[in-house]
């Protein structure tokens, strides 16, 4: 589980990157960077689903 988290995260910083690399070219193909911002939001689904499933809420 902790692999997939890190794998995940990376590709989370990645896509981060690959949009403001577009954005700051001034590309035209706001589907793509639409795309791209869903694919990150996703990604960010499943990393605070991991997370929380690796780190429980336990109240003490």
């Amino acid at each position: 589980m902790r692999k997939r988290l890190g794998a995940l995260r990376i590709e989370h910083r990645d896509l981060d990157a690959a949009i403001d690399a577009l954005e700051a070219s001034g590309s035209t193909d706001q589907l793509q960077i639409a795309r791209l911002k869903k694919r990150k939001l996703l990604l960010k689904d499943q990393i605070a689903h991991i997370e929380d499933y690796l780190i429980p809420d336990i109240i003490a």
